[in-house]
């Protein structure tokens, strides 16, 4: 009597805290990773890279314990140049026939000011993992949509060095300087889907 006694209150104090953990998947079709890199020493080339999974993990009552995980699909670069896009999916750039995915999965959360975090976490690419550190925004106020799903999104920023990840191709200008900047800026808008809702909206 004692042992069950105990194991109802120990249920009792868990419920709520499990209430207050949601897992989120990121909705692909509504999402992108985009990424900017100096060109030629006078210009920017932007692009995109498609996302193809992602799970967020978030605790309501203490965001500094959620999780994140994302992949990307590297197969999927976009430059709007086929010429160029083939290229960097050589062997000279990502490679993709060998490492087709770009992974990260988070190790901190931290808050940074009011609906700010820094989530920190390691970025696998080009087969070789370094850490990084995200500027986020959100997630945004919770939202309905037509198919009864829940709704919140995040925004992401970093800066990262290409070179640290075994990207090392360039040619040198004639007017100095080289070919495609060191310096990567990567920006990413993840729409997230609550999964009891989705899993709700399947039944139905």
């Amino acid at each position: 009597m004692k042992t069950s006694l105990k194991s109802t209150v120990a249920l009792m104090f868990a419920l709520p805290s499990l209430a207050l953990a949601s897992s989120w998947k990121v909705d692909e079709s509504h999402s992108n990773a985009g990424f900017s890199v100096r060109h030629m020493m006078v210009s920017n080339v932007n692009g995109s890279i498609n996302v193809k999974s992602g799970t967020v993990n978030l605790d309501d009552k203490d965001i500094t314990k959620s999780t994140v995980e994302a992949v990307l699909d590297a197969n999927s670069i976009n430059t709007g140049n086929a010429k160029r896009d083939e290229h960097l999916r050589a062997p000279d750039f990502f490679d993709t026939a060998k490492f087709p995915e770009i992974t990260f999965k988070s190790t901190k959360v931290q808050k940074a000011g009011q609906g700010k975090l820094k989530v920190t976490g390691n970025l696998t690419m080009h087969g070789v993992t370094k850490p990084v550190v995200l500027d986020v925004t959100g997630p945004s106020k919770e939202s309905k949509d037509p198919w009864g799903n829940t709704r919140t999104g995040v925004t992401a920023t970093t800066k990262l060095n290409r070179k640290d990840f075994g990207l090392t191709y360039n040619q040198a200008l004639e007017t100095g300087g080289v070919a495609v900047g060191e310096e990567v800026t990567v920006n990413l808008d993840l729409s997230l889907v609550k999964q009891a809702d989705a899993a709700a909206a399947d039944k139905k």
